[in-house]
């Protein structure tokens, strides 16, 4: 996403946990980076100030940050559940506030769902939860935001790869067919 919106000319600010990987890119498309941890109440408000600073205001914001847990659900761990909804569904919905707070009219709000959305799987039950969770919010949110002039976009890309199955915070990931 950051590559295709950097090549088409777009001014980006990039945000993640911070890291190597993190830096790297932000090279390789020259956008200014924040490191930031979504999982801290604050941590949406701060990064949309920032990014809003940094370009002058704001048009399109994009949120694809998200973790998975695999395995059966009667074994998931309490801190692994609480991250996971943390980070999928409540600070998606805290960047969205944040964001729509910042934006004028004309503004795009996307965030990434994906298809387990509405297709919940089995050894995904709480990822499948909280990305429902967050359609369901985008639904009834894109409405309230309609009334501004703001687009909000829940976006539901099939199985893709992006290394996110290797870097699980619980279970193992199950035999999976190449994604996009």
């Amino acid at each position: 996403i950051t590559g295709q919106l950097a090549a088409s000319g777009a001014r980006l600010v990039i945000s993640g946990r911070g890291g190597a990987h993190l830096e790297t890119l932000a090279t390789q498309v020259a956008a200014c980076s924040v490191a930031m941890d979504l999982r801290q109440p604050s941590a949406t408000e701060d990064l949309i100030a920032q990014a809003t600073h940094h370009l002058g205001g704001l048009d399109v914001m994009v949120n694809a940050a998200g973790v998975v847990a695999f395995g059966d659900m009667a074994m998931l761990d309490d801190d692994v559940l609480d991250e996971l909804v943390a980070v999928d569904l409540v600070a998606a919905i805290r960047l969205t506030r944040a964001a729509a707070c910042a934006m004028e009219r004309g503004g795009v709000i996307v965030n990434v769902s994906g298809i387990i959305a509405e297709l919940p799987t089995a050894g995904l039950a709480a990822y499948s939860a909280a990305k429902a969770g967050l359609a369901a919010f985008d639904l009834a949110a894109a409405r309230e935001l309609r009334r501004a002039g703001i687009r909000l976009i829940d976006a539901r890309p099939p199985h893709t790869e992006t290394g996110l199955a290797a870097r699980a915070i619980g279970g193992l990931p199950p035999t999976l067919p190449p994604g996009r």
